[in-house]
Formats: structure tokens, sequence, C-alpha cells
């Protein structure tokens, strides 16, 4: 195995569960739990709706976004092994608290090396609304995955038959991925442009892993936005602000990070067909 590959691997561990798949901390068990939930979000169940139903349509199988989706999705073929594939299997997984790691290098952190039950609260609401507006901006949707329409097609994930069968439209990785680095970045505006970028690399993820299409992609990104500039009005969101603020400060105050940021900064610079 090559150098970057290795270090990535040695720092994800990949169960499968839901259409995602896990990373966590190799050198010492975490202090949070394995996943955060929660049953309420910061967004009324009407205005999550009114949310999802906002997105636009996936494209008219055969209309030529349908053409220029297929194209782009069958050259990330030949990503597949490649450094950024192994980065794919790894921002497969978006439950919160372990998802927020992926976010390690942009905050300049290790989540982990410190208590953050505020933050771990807060991005499980987040995970909360953002899923729920596009379980129900999908239910619209018929448009298939390519791994469903391609049996060649390989995923970075265990997937089974329904996960395969589900909708690509919008894009769920894109909208939770968007939807952290939102949150993200208005706890930590200092970071805000690193953070979006990982959001943004957690939708490219998904399409490298055949389970959307770009414009999937785009659509799950301007939902996961709209989510937070919602959440972002409400005070319940901001009422936990400064202490985020501050665990994310005793985080850092550890001086310790990630040790996949060297290999993170690499398999971000191999270039996408």
């Amino acid at each position: 195995m090559r150098p970057v590959a290795a270090l990535i691997a040695a720092t994800v561990i990949l169960p499968s569960i839901l259409p995602l798949a896990a990373c966590a901390p190799a050198e010492r068990p975490s202090p949070r739990p394995i996943f955060s939930a929660t049953d309420e979000g910061y967004l009324s169940p009407g205005l999550v709706a009114r949310l999802a139903q906002a997105v636009m349509p996936a494209p008219a199988e055969g209309s030529p976004q349908d053409a220029a989706d297929r194209a782009a999705s069958a050259r990330f073929k030949a990503l597949e092994d490649s450094d950024r594939w192994l980065m794919a299997t790894a921002h497969a997984e978006l439950r919160p608290p372990l998802a927020l790691q992926h976010f390690d290098c942009a905050l300049g952190v290790r989540l982990g090396s410190a208590e953050t039950p505020t933050l771990d609260r807060m991005m499980a609401t987040v995970f909360h609304d953002a899923q729920a507006a596009v379980v129900l901006a999908q239910a619209r949707s018929e448009r298939a995955r390519p791994v469903a329409e391609d049996s060649a097609r390989r995923a970075c994930q265990t997937l089974t038959p329904a996960m395969r069968r589900s909708p690509s439209a919008p894009s769920a990785g894109a909208a939770l991925g968007t939807a952290y680095a939102e949150a993200l970045a208005l706890i930590a505006p200092e970071r805000a442009a690193a953070v979006r970028r990982i959001g943004h690399e957690i939708d490219l993820s998904r399409q490298i892993c055949a389970m959307d299409y770009p414009s999937d992609g785009l659509a799950g990104e301007a939902l996961g936005r709209a989510v937070v500039a919602e959440i972002a009005a409400t005070p319940d969101f901001h009422a936990e602000i400064a202490a985020a603020r501050d665990e994310l400060a005793a985080a850092r105050a550890t001086g310790r990070t990630n040790p996949g940021c060297a290999a993170e900064r690499a398999a971000l610079a191999v270039p996408l067909p």
C-alpha cells in the first residue's frame, strides 16, 4: 500500500451502517458516544417540509443535464483505489459526532481530544433537520443511483439492496456535509472557508463513490445551506454558540491534531477527472 493510502487507511474504521461508513480515532477510544441522536430539531416540521418542497427536481431522464451527469459520473471510475477514493470511503460516515472528525484539519483540532458535549448536541440537531429535509425531498424523486444503474460500478461501502435502490436526488451526503460546514462556519468563522471546502469535498466524495450524480450534489448542497440559514435564525442555536466555541478552544489547547491531515492534503491534491 502506498504511504499516503496507508496513512488514510490507518486512521479510519469503516463499518457500514445506513448508507454511511465510519471514521474514528485510532490512538485511543473517543470520550464521546459513537453516535449522537436527537428526536427534536431546531426547525419545525412545517418549515422542514417547505425547505424540502423547494428543492429543484432531478433532471429528466435523457435530458442534456442527465447526459452530462452520467458522463461526469463515469469519469470518476478513474479514481477507484486512489488516495481520493480512500478519503471518499471515510466521508461516507455522516453521523455525528464521528462525522465531525472530517473537519479536524480544517478546524485545526483533534475532536475527541477534549469533551465537546455542546458541539456534539448542536451537530446532532443540525443532522436531524438536514436529514429530515432530505428524506422528504427524496420521497418526490425516483432518480436511481449510479451504482444501481451500472452493476459494474463499485461503491465505497457495503450496500444493502434497499440502499442501492434508494433515490440519489437530492444528495443526502451533500446536504449533510454542507449543513455541518455551514453550522461550523458560524461557530468558527475564522475557519469558514476551510470547513466549507470540506463540506463540498464530502459532496464530491459521494459522487466518486457512485452514490450520486453531480446535479444531485448541487441540489443537496443548496438544501444543506437553506436548512442552516433557517437554523441560524433560531434562538436555540445562538444560545449555545459561545459554549461550542469554548469547547473547540479547549480541544485546540491540547495541541493534538489529526495524524491524517497530511494524507488529507495529498488526497485533496489529486486532480479530478
